[in-house]
């Protein structure tokens, strides 16, 4: 058995209707930045002033910031942090998605930090210098079930001018309190909740094809896989299946556990490469896009094919009945299924304005700005023409 150790500070409240707690739960702060979307969701369905009255309630003040966009940038959190300190705010409460959390995981780091995010990303043009002061304290209030970021450590942000989106994090970005009420996310529309769920699958399925998977990350993996499986079809099919979404977002909870206790592979530094140099794109729309290429790729390189094995089984293929072969085929194939039945297995690159041309530079991209995720892929190094290779097979 492998080395491995487990922390995570989060307090967790998980359940439908648990954001009521937050007008009890002990807060980190008295004056909070409210951290939400350019979109119009919190605010039409009331969540934003659920919260406020919630806060007010704890005799807590409040500043709201609600200038991310769907992939957060640099700029974004900067503005914010600037806000921050005008206000005196003294921590950060994140309401949204995985963008909203990434942004104020950022935000409060730069709050209590100087000089601008970039000068301590790790990867690209980051100048990776050491966070002095830690961050801030975060708490994180999730409307979707797709990222995983309020329950872990890591971040992901764009740096508009050089097209880089980069994951940066560490122990410092562990959110104080993380609420998960999944009546929060009955809302999202069907194929955001698809695009959403089918990213916590990839985080869950390439956190445990890795090297650095642990015996805690694998029960947590397979365990989410399957969840995924049997539950996202019947929560993207009906908006009132809370049993569905209930279970959707408890995969989704392991997924953000399994990337901290384990890590994602190149898959997700390949998405990167392709909303970073096409913002407009949608991150869980890109990982199903790339997916079926990329998957295939391993499937009968060496050290791959116990592992696809056992997710193909978890998701409910009957590879027993399979030649050895055939068998981590099979994980391909329930993929496609899975796909299938959530209305994601058909989306063309080609409609995103990503050409066949565009492989070489999208691959040099991914290696350039997270080079340490094709590290993870090390059962088979994957060069830079074969990750090409890859994006050119998965544009239709």
């Amino acid at each position: 058995m492998n080395k491995w150790n487990f922390y995570d500070p989060t307090r967790v409240i998980f359940g439908a209707g648990t954001l009521d707690q937050l007008g009890i739960v002990n807060l980190p702060g008295r004056k909070a930045l409210i951290v939400t979307t350019s979109g119009k969701s919190v605010i039409k369905f009331g969540y934003l002033d659920c919260v406020q009255v919630l806060l007010t309630k704890q005799n807590v003040e409040s500043v709201v910031f609600n200038n991310v966009s769907q992939n957060p940038t640099q700029d974004q959190v900067m503005e914010a942090a600037s806000t921050a300190k005008k206000e005196n705010c003294d921590f950060v409460i994140a309401l949204g998605g995985g963008s909203a959390i990434d942004c104020a995981k950022m935000i409060a780091v730069m709050m209590v930090n100087p000089g601008e995010l970039w000068d301590y990303i790790s990867g690209g043009s980051g100048k990776g210098l050491p966070v002095k002061n830690g961050s801030a304290p975060v708490v994180a209030i999730t409307t979707t079930a797709g990222t995983g970021s309020e329950i872990d450590p890591w971040a992901v942000i764009n740096k508009t001018e050089t097209g880089e989106k980069i994951g940066w994090g560490g122990e410092m970005c562990f959110p104080s309190i993380s609420i998960i009420d999944p009546e929060l996310m009955k809302s999202v529309p069907a194929k955001y909740k698809a695009y959403q769920g089918m990213d916590t699958f990839f985080h869950l399925s390439e956190c445990y094809i890795t090297i650095n998977a642990t015996p805690m990350s694998d029960i947590m993996a397979l365990k989410g896989i399957g969840q995924v499986t049997k539950y996202l079809p019947r929560a993207v099919a009906d908006a009132d299946d809370i049993d569905a979404l209930t279970e959707v977002a408890f995969a989704n909870s392991l997924g953000g556990y399994v990337q901290f206790l384990s890590s994602c592979v190149s898959q997700h530094a390949m998405e990167h490469a392709i909303s970073g140099k096409f913002p407009k794109v949608i991150h869980g729309a890109a990982l199903c896009a790339l997916s079926e290429a990329y998957f295939s790729f391993f499937v009968d390189k060496p050290g791959y094919a116990e592992r696809y094995i056992d997710m193909a089984r978890i998701m409910g293929e009957d590879v027993d009945a399979l030649s050895e072969t055939e068998k981590p085929k099979a994980f391909i194939s329930a993929l496609h299924k899975l796909m299938k039945a959530c209305g994601v297995a058909d989306l063309k690159m080609s409609e995103w304005g990503i050409k066949k041309e565009d492989a070489g530079m999208l691959a040099e991209t991914a290696y350039y700005i997270m080079p340490g995720m094709f590290q993870f892929n090390d059962r088979y190094h994957l060069s830079v023409d074969e990750t090409a290779s890859i994006f050119e097979a998965a544009v239709k």
